[in-house]
Order: structure tokens, then sequence, then C-alpha cells
């Protein structure tokens, strides 16, 4: 006889407030989770993933009414009646929840054993005693190195993998029932999101815990998923078991969506014969003081590294966090000053330059970022925020907004939204914005660090697509720095993989990608996740 399902949700539908693009945000949907299962939520941003694991939780906000007729039981037990007293002993014994990003989760200001103590203080009669016992033994089965440390450690004093290990910690201290995961690995690298997964998925095995796992990232489906659920606009379009849907996806939508998955084979790109080498970076380090109680000490984020990028070539940098990749950009675009070596862009060596005389060659360097939503003013309209910089520089006011006009229309956005404020727009959009801003300056290199890494998977494979066309039409230099190596493989003439701050690996993507000669970017191939998946066959 079946296990009787942890989670069972039934013909949910969640309004949204007037003046949506849509009535509802979730129309009519039923799945259930059953205990030792894990049930994968995907599709884009906007489709209702996250709207329904806050509904379970019951952590949506008034603006988003669960309509009648709908159904959540975990356990048999029915939460859409359940006062917020009932959610609350429910949230951490029955249920717990990783969220997408545990910086803006964990409490700044509190240790990390604290804001895991608050859980058994709610929610047992354990003596301190017995509750720091009982922390220490889940840090340690979290695989936390010094969980003394660990315990006594504020957030930010921890990696983004460990921090994500301690929301899983608080998540699972009482043992719940269902466990959700919002999208817990989407920011971090591919050995530790690699990592992750395997942690989420030996204590979900240990305890027979069902998990609602919501994600965009197929790879991640494929590593993971028992079953997967679907989702567009709201709607659940097609579910099934994992191997099933992603080999013979029915549905155009779910066809769509795995079709979009970048490969890790490289395609064959001829190459600019000859062009001129716009930046050259040799011996290029950084190296950051600490000081401590008993004197200070150097921490070399950088060392030795070298680099060349042509007119019309894209050079990926790829490593796990804290290898160094970002401080390598930011060197190069002179927002941190490099320690020692030469940057030499279109012949200057602006490595030791003051910063007052880099003013005329900072146009010559333009970054977009990883968050488009945290680079763009939103108190100022995107037409202000692209015009700014060419303004700056001595272009006049009409030039500057015909210019932004053609922009827009360069990164196929309307020419007549320039008004509008950043929060009016998607996402994607709103990179395509940033994109605009930093091509409104006339760069002759273009540093993209992590800037498709938050947006889903159909969404990324549009600005990729946007950024190469961008590339080979203006005749750029592009450094382009990400962890997901299916990127990197589609985007990038030549890859650097760096390790602990210096360049292990350099060469074509093509070489590298086929045969890796270092063990650390072995290493780091065999981590990302559904690796040996054949998603473009699948989507044929």
């Amino acid at each position: 006889m079946a296990a009787a399902p942890v989670l069972e949700v039934g013909n949910l539908s969640i309004g949204l407030p007037q003046g949506g693009d849509r009535t509802d945000a979730v129309s009519g949907v039923s799945f259930a989770v059953a205990p030792g299962e894990i049930v994968c939520l995907v599709g884009e941003s906007g489709s209702g993933k996250s709207v329904i694991a806050f509904a379970t939780m019951g952590l949506l906000p008034k603006a988003l009414p669960v309509r009648p007729g709908s159904r959540i039981a975990l356990q048999g037990e029915d939460l859409v009646g359940a006062g917020e007293a009932r959610l609350r002993e429910l949230r951490c014994t029955r249920m717990g929840m990783i969220f997408q990003e545990p910086m803006t989760a964990l409490n700044p200001v509190m240790r990390c054993g604290a804001q895991i103590d608050e859980v058994l203080a709610e929610h047992t009669t354990l003596r301190p005693a017995e509750r720091r016992e009982k922390i220490l033994a889940m840090i340690e089965q979290v695989r936390l190195p010094d969980p003394q440390r660990m315990v006594d450690s504020y957030p930010h004093q921890l990696s983004g993998g460990q921090r994500q290990r301690i929301m899983i910690a608080m998540a699972l201290i009482l043992e719940p029932a269902l466990l959700i995961a919002d999208e817990p690995t989407t920011a971090l690298d591919v050995t530790t999101q690699a990592q992750i997964l395997k942690l989420i998925k030996e204590l979900q095995t240990q305890r027979g815990t069902g998990v609602l796992f919501i994600t965009h990232d197929f790879g991640v489906v494929a590593e993971i998923a028992d079953r997967v659920a679907v989702l567009k606009h709201g709607e659940l379009v097609e579910m099934g078991p994992t191997a099933e849907l992603l080999r013979r996806p029915r549905h155009p939508y779910t066809k769509m969506l795995i079709a979009s998955v970048p490969s890790h084979d490289p395609p064959e790109r001829p190459r600019p014969a000859a062009a001129p080498v716009v930046l050259r970076t040799e011996a290029l380090a950084k190296t950051y003081g600490q000081r401590g109680l008993f004197g200070g000490r150097q921490v070399a984020a950088v060392q030795d590294v070298a680099l060349q990028i042509r007119r019309g070539e894209t050079l990926g940098i790829v490593g796990e966090s804290g290898s160094g990749k970002s401080t390598v950009a930011r060197c190069i675009a002179r927002l941190i000053d490099p320690s020692a070596g030469r940057i030499q862009l279109d012949g200057h060596d602006i490595a030791p330059m003051p910063h007052r005389r880099l003013r005329e060659l900072r146009r010559k360097i333009q970054i977009v970022f990883q968050d488009p939503y945290r680079s763009l003013n939103p108190r100022r309209t995107v037409g202000q925020s692209i015009v700014e910089g060419p303004m700056n520089y001595g272009t006049g006011a009409a030039e500057a907004l015909a210019r932004a006009r053609k922009l827009m229309e360069l990164v196929r956005l309307d020419p007549d939204a320039l008004d509008r404020y950043p929060h009016q727009f998607s996402g994607g959009q709103r990179q395509r914005i940033c994109i605009a801003r930093a091509l409104a300056m006339e760069p002759e290199l273009l540093i993209a660090d992590e800037a498709v890494s938050a947006l889903d998977v159909s969404v990324q494979a549009q600005v990729l697509q946007l950024l190469a066309g961008i590339r080979d039409q203006l005749n750029l230099a592009m450094l382009f720095i990400t962890h997901d190596l299916r990127v990197a493989a589609q985007v990038c003439d030549d890859v650097a993989v760096m390790s602990q701050g210096r360049v292990v690996e350099y060469g074509p993507a093509r070489q590298v990608f086929a045969a890796p000669q270092h063990a650390y970017t072995r290493a780091l191939f065999d981590a990302a996740p559904g690796r040996h998946f054949d998603f473009a066959a699948a989507a044929s």
C-alpha cells in the first residue's frame, strides 16, 4: 500500500492584484509529494513556482488571496483555513523551507547558532545545553567544518555555500515531514552546488522527507528529481517521472524550456584573423591586508594572472566562488586597484594610473553586473540611466537620447519604454537595459560579471544570443565571468580556469572542454549537474 502524501495540492488558485498581466498567479494547480520523494517545480520567472511554496508555508502577502475551493494539505491537514498560530506551530516542526538567498534570509546581526537555537527554543522544551548539543550535531550532519566556529560565526563571515548549509540545518533541525527548497543553488558555483544537491538528497533519503524543489535549472532537475511539474503562467502544463519527461516532453512549452538549456559542447565558431589585441594582463596580482589582534597578514586574492582578448573575441573566466574571477574583472575595470602587474588597454598600461588620469579610458571598459535590479537606480527612468554616461562625457542630450533609442532596439526592447522605471520590467528586460547602458559608452571591452546567472533558462538563452550578436555586430572584445560551465561553453572563444587566485588552465574553449588537462578543471566539469544528459536530443 502506497504511503499517504506528505503534501497534497488540489485545484490551487491564487489571485493577483488588479492591473496585473493576468487575474491569477496560480490557476487550478494539483500535485502531490510522497514521503521520500523529490518533486521539482520548473518554469520561467512569473510561472507561479515560488507563490505555491509561499502559500504552502502560509507566507503569502494579503494581496495574493487563495481562491475558494483550493486545497493545500500537509499530512492530511488542510492549511488553507489554518490560522497564523497553527501555521507557526507547523513551520519547522512539520514543514521547513530553504530560501534562495541565505544572506537576506539570515539575520546579519545574530550568530548562526543563535538563529538555529531560536527554532529549538520556540518549538521544544530542551535546556540550553541540550539545544547547543543538538545544533552542533546538525552542523556536523550538513558537513560544515569546525562546528564550534560555525555556530559562533555571523552570516557575513561564511561563504555562500556555508550560509546555505546553515539554512538547511535550520530547516531540518526538527526533522519536518516536508522540505521546500526555493532555488537553493542558483547563485552557487558548480562544485558547491553539487555538494548541496548531494546533501539534500542524502538527508531526504535518511529521514524519508518529502521535498518540493523549485528551480529553473534543468541540470539540477536531471540530477535530483523523482518527478517534475512544469508551470507556465500559473498553470500546470505537464507532470511526470523525471526520465520520461526529460526524454519525451509532450507540451511545446516543456520542449522549449529543455531546448533552451545550453550544451556543454562549445560550437564551431570562426575566429577573427589577426584581430588587434584590446586587453592584455601580465603578472596581475591583488593582495588584501587583514588586521588582527596580534598584527596583520596579507591575503593574495589574485596572483600572476596573464590574459589576452582580441577584438571580436570572448574570453571566459570560470572557477569556484573565491577563486578570484570577479577580483580580476574589477582590477581590469579599475574598480579596485591592482597590487602588481600590467593591464594594457588599447596600448596603455592602466594598472599604475591614478584615478584622475583614468577618466578618458574608463569609457572604453564597461561592465554588466549580476543583479540588474541593484545596478539600476530605482528612482530614475531607464532612459535617464542610459543617457547619463554619454552626457557626462560631453554628448548632447538630444544625441544621447537618439543613441539610447537605437540601443533599446539593439537589445530588442521598445524605445518608447525609455520613460519607464526599472521595477516595470522583468529581470531579463532589466539585464538588457544594463547592456544598453554599457554600450551607450561605445566601449572597446565589455565585461559581463555573472550577467545571466540569476535568469531563468529561456531568458538566459535570449540574453546570451543577444550578447553574441552584439559582440559580432559591434566587433567588441568581451570578458565573460561565470560559474555556469554550460554558458561558458556556448559564448566563449577561450576559457581561463581559476583556482585560489591563479589561472590553472587556459586555452581555446573547444580544447579545454574536450580534453581538460588540470585535475581541478576535470573536477569542476564533473561537478556540473546534469552534465551527462543530452538536453538537445531530448528537445528535438
